[in-house]
């Protein structure tokens, strides 16, 4: 592996080590730590007429959490049709890689640059520990139920529509 991939893929392990990590007991003893989705703020996405909405994580334990212990109840569609998920917010575009750790419900992803163009999709496994890469660099992902992106025909190359207000810096 050349110096630059190994270098990049240390960077991306030891960032995900530190920010995929969970903290109360659950049946097995391990720590438990979910992101509290009715006091997180949400934002409209639009992609190819397709309306999401998604709970927004801008903050590094938002990011770190995501959609860990999120149950398939939690994930349904709104009364009119509307897909949940989650969008994940960067201050800049980069390279990044999502796993499944202690996520329970298979989701798709999809990478998104700055100006809204999909950069790569995925389809993730519950549980998994593999690492899902942006392979392009993106400053959002958006995560939802897994078969959503593939039954709405949204592909890489797609522009997604998202709100100004996922667009504030974290904390404003």
């Amino acid at each position: 592996m050349p110096k630059s991939t190994a270098w990049l893929a240390a960077a991306t392990i030891a960032l995900l080590a530190g920010v995929m990590c969970d903290s109360a007991p659950n049946e097995t003893g391990d720590a438990v730590r979910k992101n509290d989705l009715s006091t997180m703020d949400t934002t409209s996405v639009t992609i190819k007429g397709a309306k999401f909405e998604l709970w927004v994580a801008r903050t590094p334990t938002e990011r770190e959490l995501g959609l860990m212990h999120t149950t398939a109840d939690e994930m349904q569609p709104l009364a009119d049709g509307t897909e949940r998920g989650m969008l994940f917010a960067f201050d800049t575009e980069q390279v990044v890689s999502f796993w499944m750790r202690n996520t329970i419900v298979p989701l798709d992803i999809a990478f998104i640059r700055t100006d809204g163009q999909i950069v790569k999709t995925h389809t993730m496994a519950p549980l998994e520990t593999r690492f899902y890469p942006s392979v392009l660099p993106a400053r959002y992902a958006i995560e939802v139920g897994a078969g959503v992106l593939h039954r709405l025909g949204i592909t890489e190359g797609d522009i997604a529509e998202i709100s100004e207000s996922a667009l504030k810096p974290a904390g404003h």
